[in-house]
Formats: structure tokens, sequence, C-alpha cells
């Protein structure tokens, strides 16, 4: 056992695996800009759809590093559209 896992109570030690415990909690995207566009379905804000802003909360850290992987190729689809634009 590690001295990190010595460490911990003894229910942590039981139901994370070694290291886990270590890592940060994955962040919210919210950067208090909250305004949905009709067009894109995102928001203007951190381009998550309204059902992953609602089901953030209750979402799993797979789950929210996911719609960070989805917000990324969002973001680059805004980029591209806007070089592309006059």
């Amino acid at each position: 056992m590690s001295a990190a896992a010595a460490d911990r109570p003894d229910s942590a030690q039981d139901s994370a695996p070694e290291g886990v415990s270590d890592i940060a909690p994955v962040p919210s995207p919210c950067i208090d800009v909250c305004r949905m566009n009709p067009d894109t379905g995102w928001c203007d804000g951190c381009l998550r759809t309204i059902d992953e802003i609602a089901s953030w909360s209750s979402f799993g850290e797979t789950q929210k590093r996911a719609i960070w992987d989805a917000i990324e190729v969002r973001h680059a689809q805004l980029v591209a559209q806007s070089k592309a634009s006059p």
C-alpha cells in the first residue's frame, strides 16, 4: 500500500483504486455566460447542450470527460465556420 493510500480513511481505501483519489474531479465548463443558441442548440458560453447542462451534476467522471471532448470538437467547428464566413 502506498503512503497516500495509508493516509486515506478505510472506506476510501476500499472504494477507490490506488491513485484515483489523487486525480482532481472534472471541472464544470460553465463560464457564467448562460445563453442557449437556437442555431446550434449549445450554450454560447460553455458549448454544452441543455441536456448536458441539466445532467452535469449526476454524470460520472467518464461522462464529464466525454462532454469536454465534445466541447473541443464543437469549438473547432465554430472556429472553422467563422474562418469560412466573410
